[in-house]
């Protein structure tokens, strides 16, 4: 979709425009622009101070890396090696990192839906990787490869959210052996967005590849990125063999990958906000260094998960104030290093889709958006520190990107005289409803939530009292009545279908898991 898209015009009175509000919209909204300046705590001299402790650490410290091909390529780059530990010194790795590109383009399956990407540009994605679901009737459960069709299909018809993800939930009815295959098929399937790939092992992301290069070609691949990898650091300082094997899958096909230090503050990193951003600046470095070791110029973002733990528990929290601080100076980090970046977005420690998950959730989009992230991960769904994605939290989430999206636009100028010369027509007591100006920008001025009410307490009761958890499920049947498939190319997805049917005969299988929940 592009900012031209017609929409229908204003016709009928009241009536019309009322039924013209209430229907369904699920064009996705470009790529977010901000126009909001980013947040930025930190003095120059205190974004040196940092460098130079993350330097250090990589020169004196070092980072494991627990994988012989990784060691490898690391003592043929220049660097000091000592059985595992790997030392880096802060020339080599400025001038690796120099070669990532800051921004590009990612190619979605429908070209009317591909998305420019870094700088001042912001993509959100929904969360991905709970063990549970909270579904339809938010019974908490644990969730199958329809569950997972189902979230694709909402992200698909979502206009804020411009990834289908990968495995939003774990489909628990599938082989594990053979998850990534149906998973990978069912955000291209479900949705004509960017997705991300899995990379749960070295081959696993090579069966990724593998399929991308059916469905877009292996010449488009080497044009611009069309999927997303992740991989996560085990902090403090250690890279494994399972998360390198996928990265130079993906790297060596020139597919972007989120370097994720995995930050539980406080347990695996310093218990105060500067020295926790150090270690974690040290970590996503050198895994960004290394991507250019794999490939030189090949795309990757500077990647992350954040969350801090409690002193009395031991537990991860969301929303708390030094995650917001750590958003804030690791996005200053980024863009010092001039590499886009990602964090994760409404993050929720709730068990239940209540009180306590928005405000966290609100707590921690606020912080993103000011931060100036670019992959705005975990957008939708994300619940009881990510163990379980509700359904219900889903579509508001949803509906809180595109209201965090427009926020993050910035102030609208182009009727500003327009607006001005209204004043002059309504002057000292009147009203404005009824205005030209207002009828022709109300569907703008103002964003109008849909899942939100705003009602008198009586009009909320005549209509049942019905409260946010109830009202978003009844949203989401309802989207799902109206879902419309975005169909493949039938020789693509036949040619999909053979691949999965083969690699399925390849890869052993485990026992069969327990479908009984």
């Amino acid at each position: 979709m592009s900012d031209t898209t017609s929409k229908p015009t204003r016709s009928g009175g009241r009536g019309a425009r009322r039924a013209m509000r209430a229907a369904p919209d699920f064009d996705m909204l470009p790529a977010l622009k901000r126009g909001l300046p980013d947040c930025e705590p930190m003095t120059p001299e205190q974004v040196q101070m940092i460098d130079d402790a993350s330097m250090s650490i990589l020169e004196e410290v070092g980072v494991i890396f627990r994988d012989d091909i990784a060691l490898a390529d690391w003592k043929r780059a220049g660097a000091r090696v000592e059985g595992d530990r790997v030392y880096l010194d802060r020339e080599l790795v400025r001038e690796l990192i120099k070669s990532i590109p800051s921004q590009w383009a990612y190619r979605a399956r429908n070209p009317e839906r591909s998305l420019p990407f870094g700088g001042k540009h912001s993509i959100f994605v929904p969360m991905t990787g709970a063990p549970f679901l909270r579904d339809l009737e938010d019974k908490r459960r644990w969730p199958t490869i329809a569950d997972l069709n189902m979230f694709h299909k909402l992200s698909h018809m979502s206009p804020a959210l411009h990834s289908s993800a990968h495995h939003i939930v774990e489909p628990m009815d599938m082989v594990v052996s053979h998850r990534h295959l149906h998973i990978t098929y069912s955000s291209m399937k479900y949705s004509d967005k960017t997705f991300m790939g899995m990379t749960t092992s070295g081959k696993n992301a090579e069966d990724v590849m593998a399929m991308c290069e059916i469905l877009f070609g292996a010449d488009l691949m080497e044009e611009t990125p069309v999927v997303t990898g992740n991989c996560n650091g085990n902090s403090p300082l250690v890279w494994d063999e399972t998360m390198l094997s996928a990265m130079r899958a993906f790297i060596k096909r020139n597919q972007p990958v989120l370097c994720s230090p995995f930050v539980l503050g406080g347990a695996n990193t310093p218990a105060s906000v500067a020295p926790a951003v150090a270690q974690l600046n040290a970590e996503a470095l050198s895994a960004l260094a290394y991507t250019q070791v794999i490939r030189k110029g090949a795309p990757a973002i500077y990647g992350h998960y954040l969350s801090t733990v409690s002193m009395k528990s031991g537990a991860p929290m969301a929303g708390t104030p030094e995650i917001s601080l750590m958003n804030f100076m690791i996005g200053q980090m980024a863009r010092f290093y001039d590499v886009p970046w990602r964090t994760s977005n409404l993050l929720g420690g709730a068990k239940t889709f209540d009180a306590q998950a928005g405000y966290e959730s609100a707590m921690t989009m606020n912080a993103v958006l000011h931060a100036g992230a670019n992959y705005i991960w975990h957008s939708a769904g994300w619940n009881e520190a990510g163990m379980h994605c509700s359904v219900a939290k889903f579509v508001v989430d949803a509906e809180m990107c595109a209201m965090g999206y427009r926020m993050a636009e910035g102030p609208r100028w182009d009727d500003f005289e327009a607006g001005l010369s209204a004043v002059r027509d309504i002057g000292p007591g009147g009203h404005y409803l009824g205005h030209p100006h207002t009828l022709e920008n109300f569907e703008r001025a103002f964003f109008m939530p849909k899942l939100f009410d705003n009602n008198s307490i009586e009009q909320w009761q005549a209509e049942g009292s019905v409260e946010i958890t109830e009202r978003a499920l009844g949203h989401a049947k309802k989207l799902l009545q109206e879902y419309q498939e975005p169909k493949l190319d039938e020789a693509t997805d036949e040619a999909l279908r053979d691949f999965i049917a083969r690699r399925e005969r390849e890869i052993p299988a485990e026992d069969a898991l327990n479908t009984e929940y």
